[in-house]
């Protein structure tokens, strides 16, 4: 088989029919018990001439003065290279509580160049609701590098203009949740699917009693628990490590056209077609034989005058994309022949480019 060079294929072909049993807690998640995000305005200082001076820079940094008692006449212009406005951002999660701290991220909004050095003053971080969750501030660590030279040339190694600080904020407040309300908790499905979600009801009656669990639609399951927060706590520890089967997912294909990535998916098929493209012929004959149940795949592949590929029905995608592959064909006519099958309604999947 030739390889192709300078585009890559994925192909994640998932042939086998069994299903794979998966832990509820890797499939679900429990309705309200959420990530929260959290954004605040602060200003780095201590850079090496790096900073910005923009007019909002300068204007936080004389309101910051000010605070401090430090008033400085309205006609001063500080101009000063080791300030950078940046925003901050974090991520609260469910159950945290004061005391306890975030990782964080600074991104400069002005001209800074560089983030390196710098310290970031408190902060504070607010929810969508403007309340405070948290206090930001400490040291920032940048992964980038950046630099410049007289010939103008100003090469950089990821981007410095964006930094961290690991357990940079403080948590103030937390955020209230349902999760002790309520005499039944509802799981989410992460991938919505009903043949799942009758399968996650008949897992958790069958372990816990008939009638324990319902199923909402193909998304939610609703699941009867204790009204004691301790008991719930326990009730999820052994439902979360259910063993539940998911289903086997729709058929689909993604490509991404930037990096010549193809993932095709379980169960793709391929009607009664024919297409012509560029000088190659294939043609993928299935014999069904009356005395065995398998089905016996002949498939040849050439270049040459000829120019038809016929495919016959029933045929699985995985065996066109190996007989492309095998004439050298590149990820670019794989694309071309999956977008015109999907035009002429012989792909049955979804076609999804990115």
């Amino acid at each position: 088989m030739k390889r192709i060079a300078g585009w890559m294929v994925v192909m994640l072909l998932l042939v086998s029919e069994s299903v794979v049993a998966e832990r509820l807690k890797d499939i679900a998640s429990i309705a309200g018990v959420r990530n929260n995000q959290l954004l605040g305005y602060g200003l780095v200082v201590g850079l090496d001439g790096s900073g910005d001076q923009s007019e909002f820079t300068i204007q936080s940094l004389k309101s910051m003065l000010s605070r401090l008692g430090v008033a400085l006449p309205p006609d001063i212009d500080p101009k000063t290279k080791n300030v950078a406005a940046v925003t901050v951002t974090a991520t609260l999660p469910p159950f945290i509580k004061p005391g306890q701290t975030l990782d964080i991220t600074a991104s400069s909004i002005g001209s800074a160049k560089s983030l390196r050095g710098g310290t970031l003053l408190m902060t504070p971080l607010k929810g969508i609701d403007g309340q405070i969750y948290a206090l930001a501030q400490g040291n920032l660590v940048v992964g980038g590098l950046g630099t410049g030279g007289n010939d103008g040339s100003k090469p950089s190694l990821n981007i410095p203009s964006v930094a961290r600080i690991p357990g940079g904020a403080t948590v103030e407040r937390s955020v209230p949740t349902a999760f002790a309300s309520g005499n039944s908790l509802i799981y989410n499905l992460n991938n919505p699917d009903f043949t799942t979600a009758h399968r996650l009801v008949k897992a958790i009656n069958g372990y816990l009693g008939e009638g324990t669990a319902k199923a909402i639609d193909a998304s939610s399951v609703r699941v009867g628990a204790p009204k004691d927060s301790g008991q719930r706590v326990s009730f999820l520890s052994l439902l979360e490590n259910l063993e539940v089967e998911s289903a086997a997912s729709a058929a689909k294909i993604v490509v991404n056209s930037r990096t010549g990535t193809v993932v095709i998916s379980e169960n793709v098929r391929v009607m009664p077609t024919a297409i012509t493209h560029g000088n190659m012929t294939v043609t993928i004959l299935e014999d069904n034989k009356d005395t065995a149940v398998l089905a016996e795949a002949d498939i040849k592949a050439q270049q040459g005058d000829q120019r038809m590929f016929r495919f016959a029905p029933g045929v699985e995608l995985r065996d066109i994309v190996n007989t492309v592959n095998q004439v050298g064909a590149s990820p670019g006519d794989l694309m071309a022949i999956l977008e015109a099958l999907k035009e002429a309604g012989a792909l049955r999947a979804e076609l999804l480019v990115i």
